[in-house]
């Protein structure tokens, strides 16, 4: 029988909708960096895709802490996010926050799931809707 892991990683996955500018990888780099920053995460790689003017933007932030993304689709003004981090210390809402404060959602969801707690006996998840 393996010991229960004390692994605290929580990965949040939200939904923004109603985001007035997605099209701008500047913004987006921005609010990324902004994120790691507040969420007390190291931010090692980062790299951006625009798909063409008018069009959406995909955004992965690699960290020491594990990882953040963006994918945006500015024609529904909708964004998919998912922040994963590794560590009591990390802060994935703080993270959320932040890059709601750039992206302007009307509204937003969020799953909060644990990750690596063999022991819980709890689901791993819980949604929340926003705003």
């Amino acid at each position: 029988m393996m010991p229960p892991m004390t692994y605290d990683g929580r990965h949040l996955l939200a939904d923004l909708y109603g985001c007035p500018v997605l099209d701008d990888v500047a913004l987006i780099e921005t609010a990324l960096r902004a994120a790691a920053d507040s969420a007390g995460a190291t931010v090692i790689g980062l790299h951006l895709h625009h798909f063409g003017q008018g069009q959406g933007v995909t955004g992965v932030a690699l960290l020491a802490e594990s990882h953040m993304s963006i994918h945006s689709w500015p024609e529904h003004g909708y964004a998919a996010i998912d922040i994963f981090l590794c560590g009591a210390r990390h802060d994935p809402a703080a993270a959320l926050a932040t890059l709601a404060r750039h992206l302007a959602p009307e509204r937003m969801t969020r799953t909060m799931v644990r990750r690596g707690d063999l022991a819980q006996r709890d689901p791993p998840h819980r949604t929340e809707s926003l705003i």
